[in-house]
């Protein structure tokens, strides 16, 4: 009677195989489980896409001297960080679906939000250093090895001039600069309520108080507008971008 219980060795095999087997398929499907949600590719962990995700945010970028860096090496030292795997929310480098909406708002709106910073994006992308320019190239690189064809900014064009600064202070110059490179953004064509640039109408209200009021409003932030407009720069350069607005507005 006990004999007839005994399995056969090759059916004891069977059942050892299939045991394993079994304990395979659930550590498979355990580690599946712990990794869902997560794709990691070898872009995203290339040991120079780690490093510049551990920078800490207004690093210098080394290499060249200020004002002549490409576009090419400050995407690989700053943007790539984000861009390279499109994280949070960014742009994916290449990725021309996910660029053609912004290319189609124009390469004056992508170089303000590069230099001012955007949503999640610090200003200049976080390399303090960086000259207008620079942003720039950097902005036409990744655009234009995703679908875009923008003209690049000559290398060392601007090498003289820092980041945020703008020769002179008259309004018609510095004030013209300053309002390219940060004001436009909403003032151009009247976002989230900001008067629109050279509207005398809706300006007229604003300016009664008189200069010195609309440059105080302006310096602290109104509403949607945040304090300077977002310009990180010096006062004077500010004011010299309110006058030049509202001596349009006149």
């Amino acid at each position: 009677m006990s004999n007839e219980n005994k399995m056969a060795p090759a059916q004891l095999i069977k059942v050892l195989v299939g045991i394993i087997a079994f304990v395979v398929v659930v550590i498979y499907l355990l580690a599946k489980l712990a990794t869902s949600g997560f794709d990691v590719n070898a872009e995203v962990m290339t040991k120079e896409a780690v490093a510049a995700r551990l920078k800490p945010v207004g690093e210098s970028v080394a290499g060249d001297p200020p004002g002549s860096r490409t576009g090419e090496g400050v995407y690989t030292a700053l943007c790539a960080s984000c861009h390279a795997a499109g994280l949070a929310g960014s742009p994916k480098f290449g990725d021309n679906a996910a660029w053609a909406p912004r290319i189609g708002k124009g390469e004056a709106m992508l170089f303000t939000h590069a230099i001012s910073g955007f949503n999640a994006m610090p200003a200049r992308g976080g390399g303090a250093d960086l000259t207008d320019d620079e942003v720039k190239r950097a902005v036409v690189y990744m655009v234009n090895h995703s679908g875009g064809k923008f003209a690049e900014p000559a290398a060392g064009a601007d090498a003289s001039a820092p980041a945020g600064a703008v020769a002179g202070l008259d309004p018609a110059v510095a004030g013209k600069k300053v309002y390219d490179a940060v004001c436009v953004a909403c003032h151009a064509t009247g976002v989230a309520g900001a008067p629109k640039f050279g509207d005398k109408a809706a300006w007229a209200p604003r300016l009664k108080p008189g200069l010195a009021e609309v440059i105080a409003i302006s310096t602290k932030g109104l509403n949607a507008m945040p304090p300077k407009g977002g310009f990180t720069g010096p006062d004077d350069e500010f004011k010299a971008a309110v006058e030049y607005m509202v001596n349009a507005a006149k």
